[in-house]
């Protein structure tokens, strides 16, 4: 009986050394990136790996405001567009899963095959197209590009689909009809609150995707005051004979932080979500 205990005890301090080995590992990069944004250039390039915070933050802070990067104008548009895009994105495909659960239509599974084969095309081959068809209505240089599209959101239609179809009793539909409530008060009131954890996941994916997005905006955005955070720091590239490591550094610690901040709100939600998933029978 001893052995067995101390086996279990054994087994479980191996386990804690390799999460929090893991979990050291996992944020030993960002620590590296926040450190080099306190040093300086040449500091850098004698030793790129620092674990202790140089004296260069006010220097790099002057050096990355005197080039095209505005912070200030960068977390707000890329705040607007990522905020607006998970909103978009998580409402309107929580309402389309439900729709594909709780409905009875003869079109249902081919609607739902159709949502699956747009998954399958990559946002790259559709560009250019996109580019063409935005500068004809003269949505260039305007952040609803970045927000709207997001409404359709095959992947995240598809993750909705699965969570509900695993977790919705349509009973509970059913109860709520009889009881006179609407379809979307129906949706609103009571299909929401159990998609919580599944909309917190989600929503997490997709404020990161949207405020890491190069691609799209960097094609569609041409003027300085509509530039987002990842077009500002893909821009912080010295002249030919030397390039400010510390300030580029500090740009992306800049970019880096509004996600460290989202993932803690909605944290807690994927949690619960876990818990309340092992607890049920």
């Amino acid at each position: 009986m001893k052995s067995i205990k101390a086996s279990t005890i054994t087994m479980k301090t191996v386990i804690y050394i390799v999460c929090i080995f893991l979990s050291l590992l996992s944020i030993f990069p960002f620590w590296v990136m926040i450190m080099n944004a306190t040093r300086s250039t040449y500091q850098i390039q004698q030793t790129s790996v620092a674990l202790f915070p140089g004296k260069s933050l006010v220097n790099n802070w002057k050096i990355l405001t005197g080039k095209s990067f505005n912070p200030w104008v960068g977390f707000v548009n890329s705040m607007i567009i990522s905020t607006g895009t998970t909103i978009c994105a998580v409402y309107f495909s929580s309402l389309t899963a439900y729709a594909l659960v709780a409905y009875t239509w003869r079109l249902r599974n081919a609607f739902f095959s159709f949502i699956m084969a747009v998954l399958m095309i990559p946002a790259q081959v559709s560009g250019i197209g996109f580019y063409q068809f935005m500068y004809k209505i003269g949505w260039t240089n305007s952040l609803l590009p970045l927000i709207l599209p997001a409404i359709a959101a095959p992947a995240m239609v598809f993750f909705m689909r699965q969570y509900l179809m695993a977790t919705l009793s349509l009973d509970i539909v059913a109860s709520a009809r009889i009881d006179g409530s609407g379809e979307f008060r129906t949706f609103n009131q009571i299909i929401l609150p159990i998609m919580k954890p599944a909309m917190a996941t989600q929503a997490i994916f997709t404020f990161v995707g949207s405020w890491n997005n190069l691609f799209i905006p960097l094609i569609l955005l041409t003027r300085q005051e509509k530039y987002t955070m990842p077009i500002m720091v893909s821009l912080l590239r010295g002249d030919i004979y030397k390039t400010e490591y510390g300030s580029v550094y500090l740009g992306l610690t800049l970019t880096v932080l509004p996600l460290f901040v989202i993932y803690f709100i909605l944290s807690k939600y994927i949690i619960a979500g876990v818990a309340l998933g092992a607890l049920k029978e």
